[in-house]
């Protein structure tokens, strides 16, 4: 049997399993949900929705994996998701972005960016010598910081973070994600 993966090709959640699953080399269907039609809402969508049950088998990796992902659910995420929803979501909808949200997201999100330099300079990903999960789900919304305007994770003043960044972002599977139409 193979995974069925319902979802919307450019939605950054959809995004974030799809790089996953392409990683991993897992096959998979890949079931559109069009949100635009309102999809997502029916009840027979939500009894799709996977629970995951982590497996800590190696407790410095999982300690190293569940540190890296607070830094990027608390000092990564939020900042960038922010300014994706003021600055794409909002005008896709109809709505104005909100100025002075917007520059208190970049002022955030900027002050973060010398622990990421700080972080990468000792490890090549976010949490160790290999590429996990976590490294993974900056992609989606990191993607859309240049649809922005912003270079803060290619910028020349965080030398790490712009390897980092190169190297994720130019993988084959997030090449083949990263749907843009």
């Amino acid at each position: 049997m193979v995974l069925k993966l319902y979802g919307f090709a450019r939605v950054t959640c959809t995004k974030r399993v799809r790089v996953v699953l392409e990683e991993l080399n897992v096959p998979y269907e890949f079931i559109v949900v069009d949100i635009f039609k309102g999809e997502h809402k029916d009840d027979g969508f939500r009894e799709h929705h996977p629970k995951l049950i982590p497996d800590p088998a190696d407790i410095q990796r999982t300690a190293l994996f569940e540190q890296a992902a607070s830094v990027e659910t608390s000092n990564f995420d939020p900042a960038v998701s922010g300014l994706a929803y003021e600055n794409l979501f909002k005008p896709f909808l109809g709505k104005e972005p909100d100025l002075h949200t917007v520059e208190t997201l970049q002022a955030v999100f900027e002050a973060k960016l010398p622990g990421y330099e700080a972080l990468l300079s000792k490890t090549k990903y976010v949490a160790g010598d290999e590429i996990t999960l976590v490294d993974l789900f900056h992609l989606s919304y990191g993607a859309l910081l240049k649809d922005q305007g912003y270079d803060y994770l290619e910028s020349e003043k965080y030398p790490n973070v712009a390897r980092w960044w190169k190297d994720i972002s130019s993988r084959p599977t997030w090449v083949k994600v990263d749907v843009k139409a």
